[in-house]
């Protein structure tokens, strides 16, 4: 039809392809050795995306990317085929432009590994700033990657066996985070496995509408997802991360073995998170997912705006070991069918972890912040902790609705407290302030301090298979 879009296009990367002379890329197939613009596949993705160049594939298109190691970086291939913003000068700068927006969002541009099983790995090397960039990008979706480093270091370390080397080239095969994104609308994740990055896995604001499935995000120096990038952080929509493992981020990566190592906190001069934002709107949901041994808060949302529109779900979530708060939430919230095991302590003695970095913010397993007019639900989990308390709320007034319901509360000692001298239990709800009336109802409370909330089964042994903390079994 007249005016009708052009046709998509797929194009291919696989590691015996050629350059972007000599292959056509349109073809899943190796380069024969001889001339050009034959029907072959690049030999590396900067031949479609060049950092110094127009892109060669267009919005709509599909890359697909063929199994194999593919480095991301200075010396790679296609890096600098012409002069620009990757020179030996500025190896920093040799990242992959933004991918280009797809026409709609049933139009995706789409960058994919072929084989999900035997994913591409993409690894940054020389202090790349990032490896994969969707800052403006819209309508696209990633799939079947591995992204990382080959490099054990963490960028900015305390330590200086640990730290990366930024000042003096060679820098070394480390980069500093995985994927970056900024203005960012209707994106699909999935399949990814980001880890070992010298400082994140994923810098991403500004986004509306991101669903992220099967992806996993562990053993990035300083943070797994850091929503701050600045004034235009705030996201909207619907941000949707399903499947998702976020874990041992504040650690650093022995990149041949994948143990986590050097693990550090705000204490020493990081971070620790394993997702957190700037204040932010957007409704989240979070569900059938694993964040644990974080070296501060696992799941950070507590910078929500407080939106009516705005909303925080939790579904379905194994939450453990991480050293601040394993869940914390604002505003409309819901948290429920999870277990979260407040171990806040589980790094103390361990690598560079210091004092002060030990159940940090007082380590209440759940944190909720709650406003005038909104409801919070905590229902139906296994909540166990060696805070201070297992819930806190803050906040909130009569207008407030904050319900706990039906769930198994487990005390233990406060672990703050003891290595104070003063051996306490930790309590089962805290309200920092407010004048919100919790309605408690069907809650199974055992072994914390204090006045056990009313409407509750009390003293009453829940029999759980396990109910150590550093093998807690509901």
């Amino acid at each position: 039809a007249i005016g009708s879009a052009q046709a998509a296009t797929t194009y291919y990367v696989r590691t015996d392809g050629g350059t972007a002379a000599q292959c056509t890329g349109k073809a899943d197939a190796a380069y024969s050795g001889s001339g050009t613009s034959q029907a072959c596949a690049w030999k590396h993705p900067y031949y479609a995306l060049p950092p110094n160049e127009t892109a060669r594939i267009a919005g709509g298109d599909t890359l697909i990317i063929g199994s194999g190691s593919y480095m991301i970086g200075w010396g790679a291939p296609g890096a600098a085929d012409k002069s620009g913003r990757c020179y030996a000068g500025g190896p920093y700068d040799c990242y992959l432009p933004p991918i280009p927006s797809g026409p709609s969002p049933t139009a995706k541009t789409r960058i994919l590994g072929k084989d999900a099983k035997n994913p591409p790995k993409l690894w940054g090397t020389e202090r790349v700033t990032h490896i994969l960039n969707l800052n403006g990008s819209s309508n696209v979706e990633i799939g079947n990657l591995e992204i990382t480093d080959q490099s054990d270091c963490v960028e900015g370390h305390s330590n200086a066996g640990a730290r990366c080397e930024r000042n003096t080239a060679p820098y070394g095969q480390w980069a500093s985070a995985g994927l970056v994104a900024s203005n960012s609308k209707n994106v699909w994740l999935h399949d990814l496995n980001i880890h070992g990055l010298a400082h994140s896995g994923i810098h991403a604001g500004g986004l509306t509408d991101w669903l992220v499935e099967r992806v996993k995000i562990n053993a990035n120096g300083w943070v797994g997802w850091d929503g701050d990038i600045g004034a235009a952080s705030s996201n909207a929509g619907q941000i949707v991360l399903r499947e998702v493992e976020i874990g041992w981020n504040g650690c650093g990566e022995r990149w041949q073995t994948g143990a986590p190592w050097a693990c550090w906190a705000q204490e020493g001069g990081g971070y620790g998170d394993g997702l957190g934002t700037a204040k932010t709107g957007g409704q989240w949901l979070i569900e059938d997912s694993f964040i644990h041994h974080n070296t501060s808060d696992g799941l950070d949302l507590l910078y929500m705006d407080g939106a009516a529109s705005s909303s925080v779900t939790v579904r379905r979530v194994y939450a453990v070991g991480n050293a601040g708060n394993q869940l914390k939430v604002h505003g409309n919230s819901t948290i429920e069918n999870s277990v979260v095991n407040g171990n806040c302590a589980y790094f103390n003695g361990k690598d560079f972890m210091l004092n002060g970095d030990q159940c940090r913010a007082m380590g209440n397993t759940l944190s909720v912040g709650l406003v005038a007019g909104q409801t919070a639900n905590i229902r139906h989990n296994t909540i166990v902790g060696e805070g201070d308390c297992l819930i806190l709320t803050g906040g909130g007034t009569s207008t407030t609705k904050l319900n706990i319901q039906n769930n198994v509360l487990v005390g233990k000692p406060d672990f703050l407290a003891t290595r104070s001298g003063w051996p306490e239990q930790t309590c089962a709800h805290y309200a920092d302030g407010g004048s919100a009336i919790p309605n408690f109802a069907g809650n199974l409370v055992w072994q914390t301090k204090g006045q056990c909330p009313p409407g509750s089964v009390c003293d009453k042994d829940p029999k759980l298979k396990n109910m150590t903390l550093a093998s807690f079994d509901p």
